[in-house]
């Protein structure tokens, strides 16, 4: 609420019984943004006020997720790809409208965040970096930039809801994120727009763009035995097809190797060794799949590109049944 104030939002309606730190989080069962459950208090209370935009945090406030208002009054939770992606397009738009791009900006995101970025990167002239997942690692990029004078950080995201603007910091930061998204709801609102429009802008301008995450619990010895199982087989025999998609290039990251399928050829990825398998699918469609560095969890990131937004969430439901089924026959 300081900075929104700060910036001259004070039409702010905060949940009565989400005001107040309280360390049992009494209102939700899992205080993360990421998940449904933490948002239905301020849905609820969203509708009741009819407000232009909602928004969450995590209790560290390093995470934040949102729902907007669409044009019929109901309210669209935006996904973690979608608010790095929407934010990385304003800011982008915004340096070059002020003049104030740096030389040789460069944006980061994860391994596992939405291709849609790099098209956006791509039409402002930004260079995007990849690098493995967590936030420690777009930390060492902004670092790296500082240190060897190669490209002005811009801006940074993972799909989970995290992203950072500025250099104050080396994690993800929900504080100046949540003003930036006031801000540019602010910005299209004075142009007859909402978040929504602009999101609807965004598709149409590069492509409808669908991402998903399925994580799939294996608890215990028997569960992690489990998970390497399955990375095993993946690694060793790996698929070269899924559903309709044939694949074109394999990444390895463990074993730092990217395969043309077609050619055999091969080169590194130039990422620290980690154990994540990514898959290149024809269509603009990807996968990959990586242990969960702090659960018992195998997750498998998808995305593909459709012609519309029903198509785009047609094709997602088609490949996240065939990557189940896959990994309940493994």
């Amino acid at each position: 609420t300081q900075i929104l104030k700060d910036i001259g939002i004070t039409d702010v309606t905060i949940v009565p019984e989400q005001e107040y730190p309280n360390g049992y989080f009494t209102t939700c069962s899992y205080p993360n943004p990421e998940i449904f459950a933490a948002l239905e208090q301020g849905l609820k209370l969203a509708k009741e006020t009819g407000a232009d935009l909602m928004l969450a945090t995590d209790p560290d406030a390093d995470r934040v997720g949102i729902a907007m208002k669409c044009p019929d009054g109901s309210y669209e939770l935006v996904s973690g790809n979608e608010v790095g992606v929407l934010l990385l397009d304003y800011i982008a738009a915004g340096r070059i409208e002020k003049g104030t791009m740096p030389k040789n900006p460069v944006a980061v995101k994860s391994i596992v965040s939405t291709p849609l970025a790099d098209a956006v990167a791509e039409h402002y002239g930004v260079e995007l970096r990849s690098v493995l997942t967590g936030f420690k690692w777009i930390g060492r990029e902004i670092l790296r930039m500082e240190t060897s004078g190669k490209g002005q950080y811009l801006f940074g995201f993972e799909e989970s809801y995290g992203c950072l603007i500025g250099t104050h910091a080396r994690d993800k930061d929900a504080i100046v994120a949540s003003m930036a998204l006031c801000e540019a709801a602010a910005y299209y609102k004075l142009r007859g727009m909402t978040i929504w429009d602009a999101m609807l802008e965004m598709y149409e301008r590069y492509g409808y763009y669908k991402d998903n995450v399925i994580a799939i619990t294996h608890k215990g010895i028997e569960g992690l035995e489990k998970i390497k199982s399955i990375m095993d087989t993946l690694r060793k025999n790996p698929p070269m097809k899924f559903g309709k998609y044939d694949v074109l290039r394999t990444r390895d990251y463990d074993q730092d190797v990217i395969r043309d399928v077609k050619t055999g050829e091969t080169t590194t990825t130039g990422i620290p060794k980690s154990n994540v398998l990514y898959f290149e699918l024809t269509e603009d469609a990807w996968l990959c799949v990586r242990p969960s560095g702090t659960e018992p969890k195998i997750k498998i990131y998808f995305g593909v590109v459709g012609s519309s937004l029903e198509d785009a969430d047609a094709k997602s439901e088609e490949l996240a049944e065939v990557v189940q089924k896959m990994l309940a026959e493994m």
